[in-house]
């Protein structure tokens, strides 16, 4: 399997230790984002785990025309900007239309391809002309074999610096459900894969106007994916996930955040171990 190399020090790859994508889901202020990557960075920092900052500029894709949705394009990667410059942490967001690759590229380190986008050629080819790592979280109502048509646009376009993202199906209405045989599966395509534990939880659109979720039930996905074997575990974390913006049910409370990685830094070891083992 491809190692992905972010930095000297972040690498997404089969003989790695997982990487923790983190931050809130949408931009609120700037001091909230600047805080919050700060905090999670301590923690990170204290486990050993590689981390890597998310938030989104814009979160084109809301339940209702009245949620709100960022600050957009243009002051986002600026307040991300600060984000890295300030705290030091490598960036990821997600961009929704071509024309946002390159001004996004510019900034972020990882361009994030949202699920419901996953197979807009336009979106991955202009992505993928950037020469940044992309990361492509998979649609919901996509198969994971149906993931190799999605890394051929992104080969045939010239990047191989290529990542996939579990974050669950869509199961009757208003319901997400992991099969854990998806991430063996994309694993085998040769790129790095990657859990999502919060959007895992979601229940999409079950609120009416907004999204629901079960954050409760983010620990026991989380363990599962990384004894199943994963490379990185992305999960929304929020200083008080109640009053946040977007996702505030599926999102893991800040102060929780380090009981909750503290197993999966632990079973990772367990996992890394044996595959070392089998391949003596």
């Amino acid at each position: 399997m491809k190692t992905i190399r972010l930095n000297e020090t972040i690498r997404f790859g089969e003989n790695e230790p997982f990487v923790l994508i983190a931050g809130p889901c949408v931009i609120e202020s700037e001091d909230l984002v600047l805080k919050t990557a700060d905090a999670i960075k301590k923690v990170t920092d204290h486990l050993g785990i590689p981390f890597v900052f998310k938030a989104s500029y814009d979160k084109a894709n809301r339940s209702s025309i009245y949620s709100r949705r960022g600050p957009g394009l243009e002051k986002g990667l600026e307040i991300l900007s600060k984000v890295k410059e300030k705290i030091g942490v490598p960036l990821t967001s997600d961009i929704h239309e071509a024309n946002q690759a390159s001004p996004a590229g510019d900034v972020l380190d990882i361009l994030q391809i949202p699920a419901f986008l996953c197979r807009q050629t336009d979106l991955l080819v202009a992505a993928a002309q950037t020469g940044k790592i992309i990361n492509v979280k998979k649609g919901q109502f996509l198969a994971p074999w149906d993931m190799k048509n999605v890394i051929t646009k992104l080969e045939e376009a010239g990047n191989t610096n290529i990542m996939l993202t579990e974050r669950g199906a869509s199961f009757g209405y208003n319901n997400l459900v992991v099969d854990m045989r998806s991430l063996p599966t994309m694993r085998s395509y040769g790129y790095p894969v990657i859990f999502d534990a919060t959007h895992s939880v979601q229940i999409p659109g079950g609120n009416g106007t907004s999204t629901g979720g079960k954050r409760e039930f983010v620990p026991y996905l989380s363990r599962a994916a990384v004894a199943a074997g994963v490379d990185a575990v992305f999960m929304e974390v929020h200083p008080d996930p109640d009053q946040a913006w977007s996702d505030g049910p599926n999102m893991v409370k800040l102060e929780n955040l380090e009981e909750t990685l503290k197993p999966l830094r632990e079973i990772d070891a367990i996992v890394r171990n044996l595959n070392a083992v089998e391949h003596v």
